[in-house]
């Protein structure tokens, strides 16, 4: 069951990989009326907001790549200092870059103030969980470090099911576009914490099961 579970979300993660690479290289363009940016025209000629959504779109991409490997026990018992560099390439992007920019974009999210304050805590969320991981490696407490990776990758995939739940709401809903945004903003941040969660007390399970 672990073999499956664990292949099962592999490949979730490589196909959502695939999609967010095609998504960011539309952006390579820089044409300012496509995709997101359609949406966000009365913003374009606001520099600052411009400048946090290209650095957030292309440098997410190595956040989610570096933060990719640092689930692989294979990585982390024939690997350790790719394993390490990796995470100071994770944990460097969402303190310096990520989160400064993410909370530019949090602040002029659209759908009002109940997708703005979404978005802005799951920033302030995704930096808390990134620190505390980086905190308990510190002090030698693995298993803690791990958990809290987790809930950090997690938010970082926030990315991957925004965009899921955004196609599946456009298809099966006729709400308008802010009304969908703010919906998608608040059920990618409770449905990817679930799923951390839920791996957490999977893994604490197994563990548990395996020391009998």
């Amino acid at each position: 069951m672990k073999v499956i579970f664990n292949a099962l979300l592999i490949t979730l993660l490589y196909v959502g990989f695939i999609g967010m690479s095609l998504t960011i290289y539309q952006y390579t363009t820089f044409d300012l009326n496509i995709g997101f940016l359609a949406y966000k025209q009365p913003l374009i000629s606001n520099f600052y907001w411009k400048v946090a959504f290209y650095i957030h779109v292309f440098t997410c991409f190595i956040c989610i790549g570096a933060g990719f490997t640092q689930f692989s026990n294979d990585t982390l018992k024939n690997y350790p200092k790719l394993h390490k560099v990796a995470g100071k390439i994770y944990v460097y992007n969402i303190m310096f870059i990520n989160f400064p920019f993410a909370l530019i974009l949090g602040v002029y999210a659209n759908g009002g103030i109940a997708s703005k304050i979404a978005f802005i805590l799951l920033d302030f969320l995704w930096l808390y969980f990134t620190l505390m991981g980086v905190y308990q490696i510190k002090k030698g407490e693995i298993h803690l470090h791990k958990n809290y990776m987790i809930r950090s990758y997690a938010l970082t995939l926030t990315a991957f099911t925004l965009r899921l739940c955004k196609f599946i709401m456009s298809k099966i809903s006729n709400w308008d576009y802010d009304s969908i945004y703010t919906f998608d903003a608040w059920m990618a941040l409770c449905l990817n914490m679930l799923i951390a969660e839920i791996i957490i007390y999977r893994n604490i399970i197994f563990q548990k099961n395996s020391s009998y």
